[in-house]
């Protein structure tokens, strides 16, 4: 909500139409008429805010305006830094892949999901390779069971066209870190990552897999 909008979503002062109102304090609440709140919180040097204006009669507080929409901007502020933003990254495999490259993606899935993202693990199948498809579930829920002391299976593998995929959402949700202001560091967040195998066209007309490899500077 924009500073604007946010003061023009209360009624103050003279700008409350309602014949009388109650208002609030930490003493209790009151039901006054409203002409008799407004010059109450001119006394006091603050505002009458309404503050629930569909009760009956409406609710209002005598408080510094300013300072009611700050406590409000603030609240607001807490509330989102309370808020964890999950990401899901990709991890891919081939249907062959070697135990240096499986651990190697494993590590990252272990980082990713205690971070608290979403690992989404797939088997991508090349030509001919659909063959092993039994052998590519068999890779996946290792994968899964790898992983179960940080994550948990959300989905089994499915296969859908060349891709047979599934995912793992973490265990735990961490505690958002504190903001650090470095504009040096400062870096626009990407939704999602992929850990990928590379290919030569070369191999993909021979029917031939290669280790899979990470690409670019996705994780």
């Amino acid at each position: 909500m924009k500073k604007d909008d946010l003061k023009q979503s209360y009624n103050i002062n003279r700008q409350i139409r309602a014949r009388e109102v109650r208002v609030v304090s930490e003493g209790g609440s009151t039901v006054m008429p409203t002409a008799k709140a407004i010059a109450l919180a001119e006394q006091r040097g603050e505002d009458l805010v309404e503050i629930s204006p569909n009760a009956a009669p409406p609710v209002c507080r005598i408080i510094d305006y300013s300072k009611f929409l700050y406590q409000i901007k603030k609240k607001q502020k807490e509330i989102k830094a309370k808020q964890v933003k999950i990401e899901v990254k990709e991890i891919r495999f081939g249907p062959q892949t070697d135990e240096h490259d499986y651990d190697f993606k494993l590590k990252h899935a272990r980082e990713f999901l205690e971070e608290g993202n979403k690992v989404k693990a797939y088997v991508f199948f090349k030509g001919r390779s659909i063959i092993f498809k039994e052998q590519g579930e068999v890779l996946l829920l290792r994968f899964a069971n790898d992983l179960e002391e940080v994550g948990r299976v959300e989905s089994m593998p499915e296969l859908l066209g060349k891709r047979m995929t599934m995912f793992i959402s973490p265990k735990k949700v961490p505690t958002p870190k504190k903001a650090v202001k470095t504009a040096e560091t400062s870096v626009a967040p990407v939704q999602e990552k992929k850990i990928t195998d590379k290919a030569s066209a070369k191999q993909e007309k021979k029917g031939e897999y290669k280790i899979p490899t990470i690409e670019g500077e996705d994780f």
